[in-house]
C-alpha cells in the first residue's frame, strides 16, 4: 500500500541514550524499540500526543528530526498503531546521517514539552 510519506519524522530520546548513540554513530533504538523489534518514530502531527503518553513528566529529552529521503525504504514502514494512525517504524539502525537536527524538549510549566516549530 503506498502512504503519504512525512519528510521529517521525530524520535523522542533521552540525552544520555542519544549521546550513546552519537557516540556509537548511529542508533540501535530505546529500550522500548530493541523489545518491539523495531524503532518508533512519530510525524509532526503525532510526536506530541506521544511525549504525553509515553515521556510524561520526563525531562532531559531531545527531539531528533529525521529526513525520511535518507532512510533505507526497505527498512521504513508505516504500520497502524494509535487509533489506527499509521506510524513510522525503522527495521534496522539509524544512520546519523538521516538526523536533521536535535532539539532540546524541555518541560513546560505546566509538566507537558514545549515542542518546537515542527515540519512534516
Amino acid at each position: 500500500m503506498a502512504v503519504a510519506q512525512a519528510t521529517l519524522i521525530y524520535k523522542i530520546a533521552p540525552r544520555t541514550l542519544w549521546q550513546a548513540a552519537e557516540a556509537a554513530g548511529r542508533f540501535e533504538g530505546a529500550p522500548v524499540d530493541v523489545a518491539d523489534g523495531f524503532t518508533h518514530f512519530s510525524t509532526a502531527g503525532q510526536v506530541a500526543e506521544t511525549a504525553a503518553r509515553h515521556f510524561a513528566g520526563q525531562d532531559d529529552l531531545l527531539l531528533v528530526a529525521i529526513r525520511t529521503e535518507r532512510l533505507d525504504p526497505a527498512l521504513l514502514r508505516w504500520e497502524p498503531s494509535r487509533g489506527g494512525d499509521l506510524f513510522p517504524h525503522l527495521y534496522g539502525p539509524l544512520s546519523l546521517d538521516a538526523v536533521a537536527y536535535t532539539r532540546e524538549l524541555p518541560l513546560g510549566p505546566h509538566g507537558r514539552h514545549v515542542f518546537p516549530a515542527l515540519e512534516g
